[in-house]
C-alpha cells in the first residue's frame, strides 16, 4: 500500500478538510479489524488509513508533508545533504532488511530504534538512561445513534480482558476518534504510556439522521393535515414536541425546528431539525371520503404537474 496519505483516502492534494474527513469514516468501517475480523489484511489497511488521517486532518502537519519535510508517516525527512551518511548508518533501522515493510506503524519504527541505540550501548532502556513514550492503542467501538449526539458513558473491553470506561461527548460524528490519554502500551524506560485512540462508529437509527450538526427526520402526516393544517406530535432527539403543520402543506415540504438538532462540545449554539413532510393516505379508503374526492374533482380542475410537464419539454 502506498505511503503518500492521499493516496490511501483515495483523494488528490486539492482536498478540502471536510473531503478528508468523509473519506476516513468511509474507509474506517471497510478495513476496521474489529468489523472485517475474516480479513487478514484489514489491520494493514486500517493502520494505513490511520496513519494517513493523522497526517491530513491538521493543518499544520498536512502542510509540512506536501512541503517534504515529514513522510507519510510522520517521521521528519533528513536533510538531503546528509543522506549517504544517514543512509549508511549502524542505527539506520530505514535500510532494506531491517524487518519493516510498507504497512509498518511509526510507534515500531520509533521503539526499533531506541532497542538498537540501548543494544549498542550495552544495555536496556532503564539501564543506559533511555526514555520514551509507549505507542497509541487504537480500539474501535459502535455507540447507539442517540448516545452519539447526546453524550453518554460506555465501556470498552480490551484484548486483555480489562475494560476502560470512556465518555462519549455530545455531538460525537461516525468516524471520531477519541484519545484517552496514558490508556495505551507502556513507555520505554522511564518514558510515560501512550494514549488509547478509540475509532466511533455511530449505528444507524430508525428514525434520525445526521446532517453535520442537524437532525433529519420524515414525518408522515394524514390527508387532512395536510389540507387543513393542526398541531402533531414530532419525535427530536431529546423527545417530542409539538409541531405545527401549515394548511396547503405538500409532501416533501421541509420544516424546521430551531435548536433541536445536536450541540456540540465547545459549542455554543445547536443545530436545527428539519422535518420533511410526508402525507400518507388512509390503509382504507371508506365511501364518505371516496365520495367527496368524486364531487370536488368534477369541480376543480387543480394539476400539480403542469410546470412539471411544460419544463420537460425545454
Amino acid at each position: 500500500m502506498s505511503d503518500d496519505p492521499y493516496d490511501v483516502l483515495g483523494l488528490t492534494k486539492s482536498a478540502t478538510a471536510d473531503e478528508i474527513k468523509k473519506a476516513y469514516r468511509k474507509l474506517v468501517r471497510t478495513s476496521h479489524p474489529d468489523l472485517h475480523p475474516d480479513d487478514a489484511s484489514a489491520e494493514a489497511r486500517f493502520k494505513a488509513i490511520s496513519a494517513a488521517y493523522d497526517i491530513l486532518k491538521d493543518p499544520a502537519t498536512r502542510a509540512r508533508y506536501d512541503a517534504g519535510e515529514i513522510d507519510g508517516l510522520g517521521a521528519e525527512r533528513p536533510q538531503r545533504q546528509y543522506y549517504r551518511d544517514f543512509a549508511n548508518a549502524s542505527d539506520n533501522t530505514y535500510q532494506q532488511g531491517r524487518g519493516f515493510g510498507p504497512d509498518v506503524d511509526q510507534a515500531d519504527i520509533f521503539a526499533e530504534i531506541l532497542r538498537n541505540r540501548a543494544r549498542s550501548a550495552g544495555g536496556d532502556f532503564a539501564d543506559r538512561g533511555f526514555s520514551a513514550r509507549g505507542p497509541d492503542a487504537r480500539y474501535s467501538l459502535e455507540v447507539p445513534f442517540l448516545d452519539a449526539a447526546r453524550g453518554a458513558e460506555t465501556r470498552i473491553t480490551l484484548p486483555d480482558g480489562h475494560s476502560l470506561k470512556v465518555s462519549i461527548p455530545p455531538g460525537t460524528e461516525d468516524g471520531q476518534t477519541l484519545r484517552l490519554r496514558g490508556k495505551g502500551a507502556p513507555g520505554f524506560g522511564d518514558g510515560p504510556a501512550g494514549d488509547a485512540l478509540i475509532t466511533v462508529l455511530v449505528r444507524s437509527h430508525p428514525v434520525f439522521r445526521r446532517d453535520g450538526d442537524d437532525i433529519l427526520l420524515t414525518l408522515p402526516i394524514t390527508i387532512d393535515e395536510a389540507i387543513l393544517g393542526g398541531k402533531v406530535a414530532t419525535p427530536t432527539i431529546d423527545g417530542p414536541v409539538g409541531l405545527t403543520i401549515p394548511s396547503g402543506a405538500s409532501s416533501g415540504q421541509v420544516l424546521r425546528l430551531r435548536a433541536r438538532g445536536v450541540a456540540r462540545t465547545g459549542y455554543k449554539t445547536k443545530g436545527d431539525q428539519k422535518v420533511e413532510l410526508k402525507i400518507v393516505a388512509p390503509p382504507e379508503v371508506d365511501d364518505s371520503l371516496r365520495d367527496f374526492l368524486v364531487e370536488w374533482r368534477k369541480t376543480h380542475d387543480f394539476d400539480p404537474r403542469v410546470d412539471l410537464m411544460e419544463r420537460a419539454e425545454k
